[in-house]
């Protein structure tokens, strides 16, 4: 996620604020108390197939770097059970705690049962599972970016405007049905018409795409897309531009993705897109697992903001060293 690091820092130093001393966390889990920032830290991670989950991991990494920490990380290829053959590998690799990025996945009993078995505690970055046990989960509003989207194109469009809403899947993700959720209710209360893709662009840029292409041989009237996150939504406007028919149709997308900023800042009809900021979320992760294995307590879960990122403001959150 390409953003001033000035605004990384702020936020990283907001975030410590939050944590008063303790001796376990909020799981019952005893912390190692060691103090010394002499840990080696797991990286879970559920699927490496996408830019956000890429930029997680990495950015998880340089904050350890940064505070001699040594992470081991794996990917599933998005098998739950493989997640959990993962967690037991680190597990017995002895690692003092794991950070889970669960990407699509809902829930994974046997990973948080492993982890608490094991007594090492569980932060879970971006996803929060929807049962289990653990120490502490930093995270978006995901419903709250898809509400401040479908504002703003709300504000851009005519009454009589068609909106396409391109999904990411599959039908139970949590994540994309509240983004849609967000943006169905700003659109509805405009009295906008919405046109839902029948078919998933599987969160990638080629999926978005093919999806983009579809809706323009279907929908001749359309007026401006929302997609789940930005890395379909760089796919459709290919498709728009491909079709002749960039001067007629806008983009709003999910998570700050580098290309999507670039292209937002650039004057496009890539409008606008709601931060869902990977290498703060995967920062602030690395810098909670330390807060827990040092004895504090944190809270439980932090939404972290999600700013709307526009034209105006584009070039505020580009930086040529994230990650994402």
């Amino acid at each position: 996620m390409k953003k001033t690091r000035r605004g990384l820092c702020s936020a990283l130093a907001a975030a410590a604020l939050l944590v008063p001393l303790a001796a376990c966390s909020d799981d019952g889990t005893a912390s190692t108390g060691k103090g010394n920032g002499d840990y080696t830290i797991g990286m879970a991670n559920f699927t490496l197939s996408g830019p956000y989950f890429v930029g997680m991991d990495k950015a998880v990494k340089a904050r350890a770097k940064k505070k001699g920490v040594t992470i081991v990380s794996t990917d599933a290829g998005g098998d739950a059970a493989k997640l959990a053959s993962n967690v037991e590998d680190l597990l017995s690799k002895n690692v003092d705690a794991v950070i889970i990025s669960g990407g699509p996945l809902e829930s994974a009993p046997a990973v948080l049962n492993a982890l608490k078995t094991a007594g090492k505690p569980a932060i879970l970055v971006d996803r929060k599972f929807r049962s289990g046990t653990y120490a502490s989960w930093i995270g978006p509003d995901n419903e709250a970016i898809g509400r401040q989207d479908g504002e703003f194109l709300a504000g851009k469009l005519d009454k009589d405007a068609t909106v396409a809403l391109i999904k990411g899947g599959p039908a139970d993700n949590s994540i994309g049905l509240a983004r849609t959720t967000g943006v169905k209710k700003a659109l509805g209360d405009a009295g906008i018409r919405m046109v839902e893709a029948p078919d998933y662009g599987n969160w990638a840029s080629d999926g978005g795409l093919t999806v983009m292409e579809s809706l323009l041989a279907s929908h001749k009237d359309l007026d401006a897309v929302f997609c789940e996150n930005d890395a379909m939504c760089l796919g459709a406007q290919r498709a728009i531009k491909d079709a002749g028919r960039e001067k007629d149709i806008v983009l709003a997308g999910v998570d700050g993705q580098a290309e999507a900023l670039q292209a937002i800042a650039a004057g496009s009809n890539y409008l606008v897109t709601g931060l869902n900021d990977a290498d703060q979320i995967g920062s602030l992760g690395l810098d909670r697992a330390i807060d827990v294995l040092d004895g504090k307590k944190p809270e439980k879960d932090t939404v972290v903001d999600s700013p709307q990122v526009t034209e105006e403001n584009a070039a505020k959150y580009q930086d040529p060293e994230g990650e994402f």
